[in-house]
């Protein structure tokens, strides 16, 4: 059964846009900057996908555009509208996040310096990504001075910034790159 039947629906024409339960909100609220960003990370994962032929890698960031989208729906949907059984960040989330900067930090060895975004194409795609991640971060925690937000919503995205910054380190290395360190003037 389609779920999505209707694509151009003309309901935002008005610079609103609607929430689940059916809330509408301005396009620009605090809460839907949140949602966008959540959702402008998801596509810079995607195109680290894109470039990648890494099968394992591959399933690491699916799951992760899998949590993305579904911490997205949580932020799409105002805590009393929230239902048993919808999608939801969980400490689980937050602590798979910490294995894998753990598991990958063991082949990486430690940081003797600040290093600067880039190297391969899929480092530098990974370095965007975790700066929209930031960016995702900082608009969550902007939703929750007004709104409550998941518990874990910005532990996860904190996290999530960090293991994409490894995640980086590591396409690096994959790919026979150096990184480049900061150099202080």
């Amino acid at each position: 059964m389609a779920r999505l039947t209707k694509i151009v629906t003309r309901t935002g024409d008005d610079g609103t846009t609607g929430l689940a339960g059916g809330k509408r909100v301005s396009k620009d609220s605090a809460r839907v900057w949140a949602c966008g960003t959540v959702d402008e990370l998801s596509s810079a994962i995607g195109v680290v996908r894109a470039f990648n032929t890494d099968a394992d890698f591959d399933t690491r960031l699916r799951r992760i555009q899998n949590d993305l989208f579904n911490l997205g729906a949580e932020l799409a949907t105002p805590a009393d509208d929230f239902r048993e059984g919808m999608p939801r960040i969980e400490e689980k989330h937050v602590t798979d996040l910490e294995k894998l900067v753990e598991d990958l930090t063991k082949d990486l060895g430690p940081l003797q310096e600040f290093i600067l975004p880039g190297g391969s194409p899929i480092a530098a795609h990974l370095h965007v990504a975790r700066t929209v991640c930031r960016r995702a971060e900082r608009f969550c925690v902007r939703v929750g001075k007004d709104e409550k937000v998941g518990e874990f919503v910005v532990p996860y995205l904190n996290r999530l910034s960090d293991a994409l910054f490894t995640l980086a380190r590591w396409g690096n290395k994959q790919a026979g790159v150096k990184e480049t360190y900061w150099k202080k003037a």
